[in-house]
């Protein structure tokens, strides 16, 4: 039997980024902070992905954490970085039970506009409110750990390891949940659903559980997190990572942050294309994702 290696490699990679944060540059954590949040969306799409569906308003929640988390520090005061995490992603969690109950009867292209239809709904609601900032958005208060309000470099490096330590902590729940019976019900409902039915499982329970924990999963908020952009960004990390680990989404978003920060550095208005590069890259070469690179070395 191989032993799983993943808990370790996770633990590994926190404990790297909190050594090593201390000697990293303000916008080397700066990429990390954002690598895993959307690390943490990602992870949901693997979930999706595993299943044989393509989630393209996946944004919907992103957006929803950010303003649930900006709307406790900008109403109450509460700036713990921990509180407002937790908050974010059981609002997040909620919006997404109910939505399930829609979501999880649709298949392919359907599903996939669906959900960028709700996030576009988003939105429009929140564009037009003027208690949301508009258009505008509005500004996070400095991040609190446990009470104490950090300031100068350490706001980075503080905020970096408690997004580090809640994305690759999630990263086990999820691993833990791919071992279990529904966690394993993915990559059959994407082979043959009908055959999953047959044996007595519920699909659609299979599928709303997944879109749930999909939805659990920075300074300025605005409504462009809940644009369809933002969703097609998510879905460009997926098949950039791959499905092979809980690892790989994190991985890309961090692939991703560089290429786009370097890239949008040396040419500003034509930054996208080598967006597109990379993605049609990774396409021919690599059509399992960037974790595939390490599948293939362990498979040698």
């Amino acid at each position: 039997m191989t032993r799983d290696r993943t808990p370790a490699l996770l633990v590994a990679v926190l404990a790297a980024v909190a050594i090593g944060g201390l000697a990293l540059p303000q916008w080397a954590l700066f990429i990390l902070t954002i690598a895993c949040a959307q690390g943490l969306v990602v992870l949901g799409l693997m979930l999706l992905l595993k299943a044989g569906l393509v989630s393209f308003g996946q944004a919907l929640y992103y957006c929803i954490g950010a303003y649930t988390a900006g709307s406790l520090a900008r109403a109450f005061g509460l700036g713990d970085i921990f509180v407002q995490m937790l908050a974010g992603a059981a609002v997040a969690a909620l919006v997404a039970l109910v939505l399930g109950f829609l979501l999880a009867r649709y298949r392919g292209i359907f599903f996939g506009l669906l959900s960028l239809a709700l996030s576009m709904i988003l939105y429009g609601l929140i564009v037009k409110s003027e208690a949301l900032g508009s258009t505008d958005g509005f500004n996070l208060l400095p991040s609190m750990l446990f009470g104490i309000r950090p300031s100068g470099a350490w706001v980075r490096y503080a905020v970096a390891v408690a997004a580090a330590s809640a994305a690759l902590g999630s990263a086990f729940l999820v691993h833990r949940f791919l071992k279990t019976p529904l966690g394993r019900l993915g990559p059959a409902i994407k082979d043959n659903e009908i055959r999953v039915e047959y044996m007595g499982a519920s699909v659609r329970y299979a599928i709303h559980v997944n879109y749930v924990i999909a939805a659990t999963t920075v300074g300025h908020i605005d409504p462009e997190m809940a644009y369809w952009t933002t969703s097609g960004e998510f879905v460009f990390i997926a098949i950039l990572s791959g499905t092979g680990s809980v690892v790989a989404p994190f991985l890309g978003a961090l692939i991703f942050g560089a290429i786009h920060t370097i890239a949008y550095d040396l040419s500003p208005n034509t930054w996208q294309m080598s967006m597109g590069a990379a993605l049609l890259a990774a396409i021919v070469f690599l059509p399992d994702g960037l974790w595939s690179l390490f599948a293939r070395r362990k498979a040698a």
